[in-house]
């Protein structure tokens, strides 16, 4: 049985080094440890906290009054279909090392979620997406813990229930824990088309292009260093939780309300009528450049989306400052309300 330690402050388990201890903090390191610690805890009437890369984890200064079980969980399998590969990946894989060993095996669908920090874990419950791909592209199955049932259940993509930064998981986040995570991948060294205008200026293509994976990998890389957004221990503005906000779909009053309050605002027009807006430019135009400070926390100085606890001195009482702060600022001056990415431990926004 996993050792169980009392008392663990969880900043340092966290990308923003933020949060107070847990009670109780235990490390499963294979899935049947995972299951028999949940398990046990949900019998035990206790609280339970998954802790994966700890890069999309707002935790109160309070900390968490139950057990935290950090996934250590390893293993990756794949079965070759034609052209097709099955990979199937532990919840406590490191993401990007996954992406990397795809790139280099020629399997396409996940290059450009590279440099996107956390476990596979995470990637089905956030829909993890960047530069015109998610996970929902490509997911086929997600192995799960049924702390309802008490059952291992096998859901399919359909069952994920999939949109926008959402997924089943996160509309009801207590009952199920991820154990394992399936990517249905093509065995190309190309890439998937080329979606995101950013990255297709920066490899010098056009939409819908397809280029060699490795290069798609070395642009966002390149890409997001340059906004802060990978875990790099010399940069204080990775000290985040990556972007903190979601970018707003507004309906169409909605979306009428904020033309004619910033006429000409970028936008983009979804196939469901609805329209999907960026938050960095609302941040940015109500008043909030990058490396906007109060107090000991700040904008990034790359991205305005991210929130930095930069000399590791905040707490997340003054992070919470500054992102209400900023939601209202923007609530006010374009009447859209902003809301937090990051999953919140104790605390809400």
């Amino acid at each position: 049985m996993a050792e169980r330690l009392a008392d663990v402050r969880l900043g340092p388990y966290t990308t923003l080094r933020l949060g107070g201890p847990a009670r109780a903090f235990t490390e499963a390191r294979t899935q049947d440890e995972l299951v028999e610690i949940v398990a046990g805890a949900d019998r035990r009437g206790e609280p339970v906290l998954i802790l994966g890369g700890g890069s999309n984890l707002v935790v109160s200064d309070d900390g968490f009054d139950g057990l935290v079980v950090r996934v250590l969980t390893e293993g990756v399998d794949a079965e070759h279909d034609g052209d097709r590969v099955r990979v199937t990946a532990q919840a406590g894989e490191d993401w990007d090392a996954l992406v990397a060993r795809c790139v280099a095996e020629g399997w396409s669908g996940v290059e450009c979620l590279s440099g996107v920090p956390g476990l596979v874990g995470s990637t089905p419950i956030q829909n993890v997406g960047a530069y015109g791909q998610d996970v929902s592209q490509t997911v086929t199955g997600v192995r799960v813990y049924d702390r309802l049932t008490g059952e291992i259940r096998d859901l399919t993509a359909a069952e994920c229930g999939f949109s926008y930064r959402h997924s089943t998981f996160k509309g009801d986040p207590d009952r199920n824990v991820v154990l394992a995570v399936t990517y249905s991948l093509e065995r190309s060294e190309l890439s998937g088309p080329v979606a995101y205008r950013e990255l297709a200026d920066r490899l010098g293509v056009a939409l819908g292009d397809r280029v060699p994976t490795a290069g798609v990998r070395e642009a966002v890389l390149e890409v997001r260093r340059g906004k802060g957004m990978v875990v790099d221990a010399a940069d204080p503005d990775a000290r985040s939780a990556g972007s903190f906000f979601t970018n707003p779909v507004l309906t169409r009053e909605e979306a009428a309300d904020l033309e004619a309050r910033a006429p000409g605002h970028p936008r983009w027009d979804m196939p469901d009528g609805t329209v999907k807006v960026p938050a960095a430019w609302l941040i940015e135009h109500a008043g909030f450049p990058k490396g906007y400070e109060r107090g000991p926390v700040r904008i990034s100085t790359k991205h305005t989306l991210a929130l930095t606890n930069p000399a590791e001195k905040a707490t997340t009482g003054d992070l919470l400052a500054l992102a209400r702060e900023v939601r209202d600022g923007v609530a006010e001056k374009f009447g859209v309300v902003l809301v937090n990415e990051p999953v919140m431990v104790g605390i809400s926004l």
